[in-house]
């Protein structure tokens, strides 16, 4: 059963960082603009306090559900008719990327025709930690290859939330960012996984595209029940269009958690589920984590060992912390999706 929501109002006292007093108290919040407008000082707004309230990591913020002052004056675009979060008080309208219906082949022929959408592969990306380093490392592998983020469920649902696809669009390491549902407000809105990937190939000309979720992870302990498991999903949906498909596993050496070390539950689980045969990338040099890996693919999965510049990243200045940690303090973490861009290098 869903709880309630813990709405409560407040009054912006800061714009920069975004804070709200709720009740007395000063409290950091977010906003999506995108969906609700500025934040000027002074508006009343309404804040969903529950991920603060319960001391949350990955969201030790309030939330802005709607601007009072000023956000009830928005108007969708009138020739667009698709829903995203639709039937919630977030629903809006959106312009989907994909393409139009055309027929399908038939059942047990080939997804796509010989030598089309082929050429683009597709890495499944465990946690969003993972996207700014395989984005890198795929731009050093391949130099010249378009490539894009494909943002799913699993995590953060606002496209907008994220600081690392800001920082790798302006780099030029990804040329495009579409949100498929459930996640919204990308460059680009998908109303499925599938949908995503098959236009990204086709209608945005990606070379490569990196699939995984957004900031943060669903989590209940439970083997199943977690954000991880959107990196299944993933898989599949490229699978069915034929992709090649590379999976970035979830590895760490200095995981609290002894069920994310070397190599994570979440990633053993998606191996032992998936219904066809993918390459899982291996960082060169990590005897345990590979060990690991190659019992869990067995004779389904092929690794594809490949090395990891971990110094090369480290002198980037892209994103180097994970769950509090540093590159320093868990390398094995980031070794992961340095392999896996490092791994298309040759791979047509």
């Amino acid at each position: 059963m869903s709880g309630r929501l813990e709405l409560r109002r407040g009054i912006v006292v800061a714009e920069e960082p975004l804070t709200v007093e709720v009740e007395g108290e000063r409290r950091p919040a977010w906003a999506d603009t995108g969906l609700l407008g500025e934040m000027r000082e002074g508006d009343v707004v309404v804040v969903n306090v529950a991920a603060l309230d319960l001391g949350l990591g990955s969201g030790g913020f309030d939330v802005v559900h709607v601007n009072l002052t000023r956000g009830l004056e928005g108007r969708a675009g009138e020739d667009r008719h698709v829903m995203k979060l639709n039937y919630s008080s977030l629903q809006h309208a959106v312009e989907p990327v994909e393409l139009p219906v055309r027929l399908l082949p038939p059942l047990g022929a080939k997804s796509a025709p010989e030598g089309e959408r082929a050429s683009m592969r597709v890495v499944v990306l465990p946690l969003h930690g993972h996207l700014a380093p395989a984005a890198w490392a795929v731009a050093q592998a391949l130099p010249d290859a378009t490539v894009g983020y494909v943002q799913g469920g699993g995590g953060a649902l606002p496209g907008s939330l994220s600081r690392d696809v800001v920082t790798l669009r302006e780099r030029g390491l990804l040329h495009g960012h579409v949100t498929a549902a459930p996640a919204y407000g990308g460059e680009h809105e998908a109303l499925s996984l599938t949908g995503a990937l098959d236009a990204a190939a086709d209608a945005l000309g990606w070379d490569v595209a990196l699939v995984g979720p957004g900031p943060g992870i669903i989590g209940s302990d439970t083997r199943l029940g977690n954000g991880g498991m959107a990196a299944l999903d993933a898989a599949h949906a490229a699978l069915a269009l034929g992709l090649p498909t590379l999976l970035s596993p979830r590895l760490s050496s200095a995981d609290p958690r002894e069920r994310h070390r070397p190599v994570s539950h979440h990633t053993l689980t998606v191996l032992e589920l998936l219904l066809a045969s993918v390459d899982v990338a291996a960082p060169a040099g990590e005897a345990n984590a590979t060990m690991a890996l190659a019992e869990a693919a067995g004779s389904r999965h092929t690794l594809r060992e490949a090395p990891a510049d971990l110094a090369g990243y480290a002198a980037t200045g892209l994103p180097s912390r994970t769950m509090g940690r540093t590159l320093d303090e868990d390398p094995l973490f980031f070794a992961a999706p340095l392999a896996a861009g490092a791994a298309l290098r040759g791979k047509g």
